[in-house]
Protein backbone atom coordinates (compact mmCIF):
# COMPACT_ATOMS: atom_id res chain seq x y z
CA UNK A 1 0.00 0.00 0.00
CA UNK A 2 2.39 2.60 -1.17
CA UNK A 3 1.56 6.05 -2.44
CA UNK A 4 1.69 6.18 -6.22
CA UNK A 5 1.99 9.16 -8.62
CA UNK A 6 -1.26 10.78 -9.89
CA UNK A 7 -2.65 10.44 -13.42
CA UNK A 8 -5.64 12.14 -15.04
CA UNK A 9 -8.97 10.35 -14.65
CA UNK A 10 -11.99 10.36 -16.92
CA UNK A 11 -14.17 13.43 -16.59
CA UNK A 12 -17.28 13.09 -14.41
CA UNK A 13 -20.86 13.53 -15.54
CA UNK A 14 -21.61 16.47 -13.28
CA UNK A 15 -20.02 19.35 -11.47
CA UNK A 16 -21.91 18.92 -8.19
CA UNK A 17 -20.52 17.71 -4.86
CA UNK A 18 -21.43 14.08 -4.36
CA UNK A 19 -21.36 11.28 -1.84
CA UNK A 20 -19.09 8.62 -3.31
CA UNK A 21 -18.96 4.86 -2.65
CA UNK A 22 -16.90 5.46 0.48
CA UNK A 23 -19.67 7.62 2.00
CA UNK A 24 -17.55 10.73 2.21
CA UNK A 25 -18.43 14.13 0.87
CA UNK A 26 -16.15 15.09 -1.96
CA UNK A 27 -15.94 17.81 -4.56
CA UNK A 28 -15.87 16.82 -8.23
CA UNK A 29 -12.29 16.57 -9.40
CA UNK A 30 -10.82 17.32 -12.78
CA UNK A 31 -8.03 14.86 -12.02
CA UNK A 32 -7.94 11.63 -10.13
CA UNK A 33 -5.19 9.85 -8.32
CA UNK A 34 -3.37 7.64 -10.79
CA UNK A 35 -2.08 4.16 -10.45
CA UNK A 36 0.71 2.41 -12.32
CA UNK A 37 -0.27 -0.45 -14.65
CA UNK A 38 -1.66 -3.57 -12.93
CA UNK A 39 1.32 -5.69 -14.06
CA UNK A 40 3.63 -3.27 -12.22
CA UNK A 41 1.61 -3.42 -9.00
CA UNK A 42 1.51 -7.23 -9.05
CA UNK A 43 5.27 -7.44 -9.81
CA UNK A 44 5.98 -5.06 -6.94
CA UNK A 45 3.92 -7.20 -4.55
CA UNK A 46 5.77 -10.37 -5.64
CA UNK A 47 9.14 -8.65 -5.19
CA UNK A 48 8.11 -7.35 -1.76
CA UNK A 49 7.09 -10.85 -0.59
CA UNK A 50 10.32 -12.29 -2.02
CA UNK A 51 12.49 -9.79 -0.12
CA UNK A 52 10.58 -10.59 3.07
CA UNK A 53 10.96 -14.34 2.51
CA UNK A 54 14.63 -14.33 1.42
CA UNK A 55 15.67 -12.17 4.39
CA UNK A 56 13.71 -14.29 6.87
CA UNK A 57 11.54 -11.30 7.70
CA UNK A 58 14.44 -8.95 8.52
CA UNK A 59 13.43 -6.67 5.61
CA UNK A 60 10.02 -5.79 4.23
CA UNK A 61 8.15 -4.71 7.36
CA UNK A 62 8.05 -1.42 9.24
CA UNK A 63 6.34 -0.16 12.37
CA UNK A 64 3.45 2.27 12.08
CA UNK A 65 4.17 5.78 13.33
CA UNK A 66 2.09 8.90 13.83
CA UNK A 67 3.09 10.27 10.41
CA UNK A 68 3.20 7.06 8.33
CA UNK A 69 1.52 3.70 8.05
CA UNK A 70 3.42 0.54 8.83
CA UNK A 71 3.86 -2.70 6.88
CA UNK A 72 2.93 -6.12 8.26
CA UNK A 73 2.81 -9.66 6.91
CA UNK A 74 -0.67 -11.16 7.25
CA UNK A 75 -0.69 -14.96 7.34
CA UNK A 76 -4.08 -16.37 6.37
CA UNK A 77 -5.35 -19.87 5.60
CA UNK A 78 -6.51 -20.34 2.01
CA UNK A 79 -10.28 -20.79 1.90
CA UNK A 80 -10.01 -23.43 -0.85
CA UNK A 81 -6.57 -24.99 -0.29
CA UNK A 82 -6.23 -24.84 3.48
CA UNK A 83 -2.61 -23.75 2.93
CA UNK A 84 -0.94 -20.74 4.51
CA UNK A 85 -0.98 -17.57 2.40
CA UNK A 86 1.03 -14.40 3.03
CA UNK A 87 0.27 -10.81 2.09
CA UNK A 88 2.30 -7.72 2.95
CA UNK A 89 -0.16 -4.98 3.92
CA UNK A 90 -0.12 -1.41 5.14
CA UNK A 91 -1.63 -0.81 8.57
CA UNK A 92 -1.99 1.63 11.41
CA UNK A 93 -2.59 1.06 15.09
CA UNK A 94 -5.85 1.94 16.79
CA UNK A 95 -5.33 1.14 20.46
CA UNK A 96 -4.57 -2.60 20.64
CA UNK A 97 -6.01 -3.20 17.15
CA UNK A 98 -4.30 -3.10 13.77
CA UNK A 99 -6.30 -1.53 10.93
CA UNK A 100 -5.83 -2.18 7.21
CA UNK A 101 -7.95 -1.91 4.08
CA UNK A 102 -9.16 -4.61 1.68
CA UNK A 103 -8.36 -2.64 -1.44
CA UNK A 104 -6.44 -4.99 -3.79
CA UNK A 105 -4.27 -2.21 -5.20
CA UNK A 106 -7.52 -0.35 -5.89
CA UNK A 107 -8.57 -2.95 -8.47
CA UNK A 108 -12.26 -3.87 -8.34
CA UNK A 109 -12.13 -7.52 -7.16
CA UNK A 110 -11.79 -8.21 -3.45
CA UNK A 111 -8.24 -9.20 -2.47
CA UNK A 112 -7.72 -12.94 -1.92
CA UNK A 113 -6.37 -12.33 1.59
CA UNK A 114 -9.66 -10.62 2.56
CA UNK A 115 -11.74 -13.52 1.21
CA UNK A 116 -9.48 -15.94 3.12
CA UNK A 117 -9.75 -13.85 6.29
CA UNK A 118 -13.55 -13.85 6.09
CA UNK A 119 -13.49 -17.67 5.81
CA UNK A 120 -10.89 -18.12 8.59
CA UNK A 121 -10.79 -14.96 10.76
CA UNK A 122 -8.24 -16.21 13.32
CA UNK A 123 -4.86 -15.44 11.77
CA UNK A 124 -1.33 -14.33 12.57
CA UNK A 125 0.42 -11.09 11.66
CA UNK A 126 4.18 -10.56 11.59
CA UNK A 127 5.28 -7.12 12.75
CA UNK A 128 8.80 -5.71 13.11
CA UNK A 129 8.68 -6.61 16.83
CA UNK A 130 7.40 -10.18 16.38
CA UNK A 131 4.26 -12.14 15.59
CA UNK A 132 0.78 -11.58 16.97
CA UNK A 133 -2.33 -13.80 16.94
CA UNK A 134 -5.34 -11.73 15.82
CA UNK A 135 -9.00 -12.04 14.86
CA UNK A 136 -10.03 -10.17 11.71
CA UNK A 137 -13.34 -8.51 10.93
CA UNK A 138 -14.77 -5.65 8.90
CA UNK A 139 -15.30 -2.38 10.75
CA UNK A 140 -18.95 -1.83 11.63
CA UNK A 141 -20.85 1.22 10.30
CA UNK A 142 -20.13 3.18 13.50
CA UNK A 143 -16.34 2.48 13.43
CA UNK A 144 -15.74 2.81 9.70
CA UNK A 145 -15.96 6.61 9.20
CA UNK A 146 -13.50 7.31 12.03
CA UNK A 147 -11.01 4.69 10.81
CA UNK A 148 -11.39 5.81 7.17
CA UNK A 149 -10.62 9.39 8.20
CA UNK A 150 -7.59 8.20 10.16
CA UNK A 151 -6.27 6.36 7.09
CA UNK A 152 -6.88 9.47 4.96
CA UNK A 153 -4.27 11.26 7.09
CA UNK A 154 -1.67 8.91 5.56
CA UNK A 155 -3.04 9.01 2.00
CA UNK A 156 -4.46 12.29 0.69
CA UNK A 157 -5.79 10.52 -2.44
CA UNK A 158 -7.74 7.88 -0.50
CA UNK A 159 -11.20 8.95 -1.66
CA UNK A 160 -10.04 9.30 -5.28
CA UNK A 161 -8.52 5.81 -5.25
CA UNK A 162 -11.63 4.34 -3.59
CA UNK A 163 -13.89 5.92 -6.22
CA UNK A 164 -12.18 3.71 -8.83
CA UNK A 165 -13.87 0.64 -7.32
CA UNK A 166 -17.51 -0.32 -7.86
CA UNK A 167 -17.78 -1.64 -4.31
CA UNK A 168 -17.14 -0.21 -0.87
CA UNK A 169 -13.60 -0.86 0.34
CA UNK A 170 -13.68 -2.79 3.61
CA UNK A 171 -11.82 -1.31 6.56
CA UNK A 172 -10.41 -4.37 8.32
CA UNK A 173 -9.77 -4.52 12.06
CA UNK A 174 -7.32 -7.11 13.42
CA UNK A 175 -7.90 -7.46 17.17
CA UNK A 176 -5.58 -9.40 19.50
CA UNK A 177 -6.82 -12.89 20.30
CA UNK A 178 -6.78 -14.14 23.87
CA UNK A 179 -3.91 -16.47 24.71
CA UNK A 180 -4.77 -20.12 24.04
CA UNK A 181 -3.54 -23.44 25.30
CA UNK A 182 -3.41 -26.40 22.93
CA UNK A 183 -5.19 -29.62 23.89
CA UNK A 184 -2.67 -31.63 21.88
CA UNK A 185 -2.95 -33.56 18.63
CA UNK A 186 -6.53 -33.74 17.46
CA UNK A 187 -7.65 -31.53 20.36
CA UNK A 188 -9.10 -28.04 20.30
CA UNK A 189 -7.40 -24.88 21.46
CA UNK A 190 -9.13 -23.42 24.49
CA UNK A 191 -8.87 -19.83 25.78
CA UNK A 192 -6.85 -19.40 28.96
CA UNK A 193 -9.02 -18.32 31.89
Amino acid sequence: MTSLPPVPAPAGDDDQPRIDEEHTMSEPSTTSASLPPRWFIRTFWAAQRAVYSVTGGRLGLRAAKADRWGMMCLRTIGRRTGEERKAILGYFEDGPDLVTMAMNGWADPEPAWWLNLQAHPDVTVDLPGGSRAVHGRAANPEERPRLWAKWAVYDKDLDAFAARRSRETAVVILSPRPATVSAGIGGREEPLA
